[in-house]
């Protein structure tokens, strides 16, 4: 039986760049996390350490900051698809190169003054080909909360459940979102802006039996909203608020006073797409 070698990808990881755009007194930030992946024709350097088709990592940092100045930084997703297209036409041996960027939110305070935002982190990930251009969005950590319209009774009971039902609850996630998109032409910015929107009004407005009835309501909600986007993939983790036994005390607890537990915590995950439009696994 032969030995072969399989996918390989190379790249740089955790790239900060930090660019600032000086319009007179007013300065506009964006604080990024760059990551890229280059593949193609580099079975050379696996086989016999034959360098001659590879680009250094370090390079691919330098590329990063030098793009920054030279083209700025529009969006993440554009900045993405800018890197991935370069490093594909400029590179021969490079068939396919995939950029992810995360980028962190400052609040303006000023002119040129910012504060750094909560958890939430937006994300984009650019592919190309040389032919085609793929585009996934997304935000990590928007920490959302509903302190009652939630119930949870109902469900399967066997001889190791002690959940008891619940008819009023708080109901807590981090959402962990990434949406696919049609096409990689879209003014980025308004498309992230109003899928966040719709993400946090369907929850606020969902009367939620269970998390899964709210993670559809969520992602319908954003194809809804934007006719551009082929899928979302939506993991949310259930913060559960346990109420707390106040009786010892003579106090009642009407669902007033909870303890919020870290671990261990359910996990709800699925994936909202349009009938008919086929699926990209490779894209994610």
């Amino acid at each position: 039986m032969g030995i072969v070698l399989g996918p390989n990808r190379y790249g740089k990881a955790q790239v900060r760049v930090v660019h600032v755009v000086r319009d007179g007194d007013r300065h506009t930030l964006r604080d990024l996390d760059v990551r890229t992946a280059l593949a193609g024709d580099l079975a050379a350097t696996h086989l016999t350490g034959d360098n001659s088709q590879v680009l250094p990592t370090d390079s691919q940092k330098n590329t990063v900051y030098a793009f920054a100045r030279r083209h700025g930084v529009a969006s993440p997703e554009a900045f993405a698809l800018l890197l991935a297209r370069h490093f594909v036409h400029s590179q021969p041996a490079v068939r396919r190169a995939e950029v992810a960027v995360r980028e962190f939110g400052w609040q303006r305070l000023g002119q040129h003054s910012f504060q750094r935002g909560g958890a939430e982190t937006r994300t984009a990930t650019a592919t190309y080909d040389g032919e085609t251009a793929r585009v996934v969005s997304g935000l990590t950590d928007l920490v959302l909360l509903n302190t009652t319209n939630s119930e949870f009774h109902g469900f399967v009971r066997d001889e190791y459940t002690t959940l008891p039902e619940t008819t009023d609850r708080i109901l807590a996630t981090a959402v962990d979102a990434r949406w696919r998109h049609l096409d990689a032409d879209a003014d980025w910015d308004a498309a992230h802006r109003q899928v966040r929107e719709a993400l946090v009004a369907a929850f606020v407005e969902t009367y939620s039996r269970s998390l899964q009835q709210t993670l559809y309501a969520m992602g319908r909600r954003v194809l809804e909203a934007r006719p551009e986007v082929a899928e979302i993939r939506l993991s949310l983790p259930n913060r559960h608020h346990v109420p707390v036994d106040l009786s010892p005390f003579g106090l009642d607890n009407p669902n007033a006073v909870f303890v919020a537990t870290d671990q261990p915590y359910g996990v709800i995950e699925g994936t909202v797409g349009r009938d008919g439009v086929a699926p990209a696994d490779g894209d994610w």
